[in-house]
């Protein structure tokens, strides 16, 4: 990472291995990071992706591990050191706040015996020089005195881990590497800590390395952050950027799994397993991957740059850009006069994202969809999916391509066919396969909507069919193509709140698990809360604001936005 100042910290090409076991864990690979006075790098990943085994193998403290590659403290390598030359940099130059105060506090010795230990051990002081560090240690983090005889099990987890943070400072360190500051804390003991942290290293100055999977913890107190996954950094840059606009698809899966962030959307996680990286020769990442490609299994993807002080490890480049729009009008001719009904509209949606275009009746959105889809042709403007541009039909006539449900399922299906029939008419017209591959296409399609697949159901005419399952068979038919851009089109609105509520969430679990991206069409602002990662705002066939879904509603811009916003959630104020 760069930065301005002295240069504390170099890892090159750092990696931990844990031996014992076949094939060896490399829980580190292959990492690169410069950490400059005064700078605060935020480390984030899941449970076991080598956040915590890195700082270990910085501070030498992994005794059953291979440690590789170089680590540089101002200027000066680190490995290949003795136990006795690395205590000399651990507490006086780097020191590591563990993450669990209970393993860590010694249980037999007091809260003040165990932060003046570390100046003890370091410094020739006289009993009562240390007692008083002791004293203004405890003071700097909040801690009464009467605790420093007590025990650890007598405090509670917010005050152990203010001891912790003491005895980390205790000898001054110019380097504070915080391991998951605020575990099991509650949010009372969190927000101290955090403004604990914040404050001691505003007058102090020391560097921090702060490894959490608390996305708030990272915003608070990081100005840079990096991803890592199987041990690699796969995406990292300025903190405020990457919340606001990541680019890798991992980094968006944490994020997007963050209440922190994103308060009133359902809690999606990322589908699939983290790996261990073990025998991996491409990306690591490609099994859970909503754009993988074949390809990208054959070689590790580098981490280059993509942006002013953004770097991402993908073979694409990042998020892919499925389908973008520019200045896309269309005019319908009412008698004698022409109305516009979509006004120099421009969109863009990403590989796996859900986009909501919200707006009331009439404002053009159902007319937008409609010619993205080409069901009509623009006035003027492009559209490209997968930069090829949009001409005809191409993309909706095509295995992973761009399919479109409408909001009226009645008019959508016709009555008169059998609902196998209906559900996989697509890959008919396409000649997709054999006979057989196609019916076994369409089973699969209707029970991932949770319709039955008994042969009594398939060859049940659509007019038998409750509007909730006239729906289910409309997405189960453009989904049995496996497009990579499905547009919904209100496809909720006909429905009562039970039957919508289960839709919906099928609906959204089934673009988690696919990875499909989705240009969601509703005017209800409710709905788009909670599935949107990022929204437009139409009125009168013009977008008048857009951005990430919680800051749009959040904090809306346009006089529009906040009317829609206020009549919309009035009855919850």
């Amino acid at each position: 990472m760069s930065g301005e100042g002295q240069c504390l910290l170099e890892l090159k090409n750092f990696s931990v291995e844990y031996g014992g076991i076949e094939p060896p864990v490399k829980a580190v690979d292959d990492l690169n990071i410069r950490l400059h006075k005064n700078d605060t790098l935020g480390i984030i990943g899941e449970s076991g992706c080598g956040k915590s085994s890195m700082a270990l193998g910085v501070m030498g403290l992994l005794d059953n591990a291979k440690v590789g590659g170089e680590v540089f403290y101002k200027g000066q390598s680190l490995q290949g050191l003795s136990e006795k030359e690395m205590r000399k940099y651990r507490w006086q130059e780097i020191a590591l706040v563990f993450q669990n105060s209970l393993e860590v506090l010694n249980p037999v010795l007091t809260i003040g015996e165990q932060i003046g230990e570390p100046i003890k051990t370091h410094y020739s002081e006289s009993k009562t020089a240390i007692e008083n560090r002791v004293v203004d240690l405890m003071g700097k983090v909040g801690l009464e005195l009467k605790w420093r005889q007590a025990y650890p099990h007598q405090l509670s987890g917010g005050m152990r881990q203010r001891v912790l943070v003491a005895m980390a400072l205790s000898c001054e360190p110019e380097l504070l590497i915080v391991d998951e500051p605020t575990t099991a804390l509650d949010v009372l003991s969190k927000n101290e800590i955090l403004k604990l942290l914040h404050k001691l290293q505003k007058e102090q100055g020391f560097a921090m390395i702060i490894i959490s999977h608390d996305l708030s913890v990272i915003k608070k107190l990081t100005s840079r952050v990096a991803a890592m996954y199987c041990g690699r950094i796969i995406e990292k840059g300025l903190t405020s950027e990457i919340i606001k606009n990541p680019l890798h698809c991992y980094t968006r899966g944490l994020l997007n799994s963050s209440p922190n962030l994103f308060k009133y959307k359902d809690l999606w996680g990322i589908e699939g397993e983290a790996g261990s990286g073990v025998g991996t020769t491409g990306c690591a990442f490609y099994p859970r991957c909503c754009q993988h490609e074949e390809t990208c299994q054959k070689d590790k993807p580098a981490l280059a740059y993509v942006g002013l002080e953004h770097m991402v490890a993908c073979h694409k480049g990042g998020i892919e850009t499925f389908l973008r729009a520019v200045e896309i009008r269309k005019t319908h001719q009412v008698k004698d006069h022409k109305i516009i009904a979509v006004n120099d509209v421009s969109i863009e949606i990403k590989s796996g994202e859900i986009v909501a275009l919200v707006g009331e009746s009439g404002s053009g959105k159902s007319t937008l969809a409609q010619v993205l889809a080409g069901v009509w042709k623009a006035d003027s403007g492009e559209a490209y999916f997968q930069k090829k541009k949009l001409e005809g039909h191409w993309a909706t006539a095509m295995m992973g391509g761009m399919q479109i449900v409408f909001q009226d399922p009645f008019s959508a299906t016709s009555h008169r066919l059998k609902v196998l029939d209906v559900v996989k008419e697509p890959l008919d017209i396409m000649k997709w396969g054999t006979r057989e591959e196609r019916d076994e296409a369409g089973k699969k399609a209707l029970a991932a909507v949770q319709l039955p697949v008994t042969e009594a159901f398939l060859t049940r005419n659509c007019q038998a069919l409750s509007g909730g399952q006239r729906q289910r068979l409309a997405i189960a038919r453009a989904l049995v193509t496996k497009p990579k851009l499905l547009i919904a089109d209100e496809v909720t609105s006909m429905l009562d709140p039970s039957t919508q509520a289960n839709l919906l969430r099928e609906l959204k679990g089934l673009q988690n698990r696919h990875g499909f991206a989705m240009l969601y069409i509703t005017h209800d602002l409710h709905l788009a809360r909670k599935v949107a990662d990022k929204v437009y705002v139409m009125y009168q066939g013009k977008i008048v604001e857009h951005g990430v879904s919680g800051d749009v509603f959040r904090n809306p811009e346009h006089v529009y936005t906040k009317q829609l916003l206020k009549e919309s959630f009035s009855d919850l104020v």
